[in-house]
């Protein structure tokens, strides 16, 4: 049995079709083609999936997607704009805060959904509210000072 799904994501009314076992994550790849967001585990503990579902930061790989129904979805793609990257993205970039870039597209949703929450954080902020993100490549303290540069141009803005 398959069902239809209307919700918005990244700001665009979309309607797919699904089954209803089917995960969020593998609706936005392979139904809607929005392929940032990656599986690493497949059981929520590495955070490579995550998007924001109506603000709140979840990792799509355990979410159905029939849940999206009326729902407001973020992701990567979402981020920059048609010509210009997101501030967190260029930080990203400025910083040297990636690798191989598997977790990086979860870390950037993450680290943009806690600077709408605490556009000034801590350090020990960033470190808490990234806890749920992976990365097997870098060390953390590149990204964190690539967040921490975004939100001070993001607060200067």
């Amino acid at each position: 049995m398959s069902i239809s799904v209307s919700t918005t994501v990244n700001g665009d009314a979309v309607d797919f079709i699904c089954n209803p076992e089917e995960s969020l994550l593998d609706a936005l790849r392979g139904r809607l083609g929005l392929t940032g967001s990656k599986e690493g585990c497949g059981t929520g503990d590495c955070g490579a999936c995550s998007v924001t579902l109506n603000g709140r930061l979840v990792c799509s790989c355990l979410v159905l997607a029939v849940e999206a129904e009326g729902a407001e979805i973020g992701t990567v793609e979402g981020l920059a704009s048609a010509d210009r990257l997101h501030p967190l993205q260029q930080a990203f970039l400025d910083h040297a805060a990636l690798q191989c870039g598997v977790c990086t597209p979860g870390i950037l949703v993450a680290a943009k959904a806690l600077l709408e929450k605490n556009p000034d954080p801590s350090d020990e902020d960033v470190r808490y509210w990234l806890a749920g993100n992976l990365c097997r490549c870098t060390g953390y303290d590149k990204i964190v000072r690539a967040v921490q540069s975004a939100a001070a141009q993001m607060r200067s803005a």
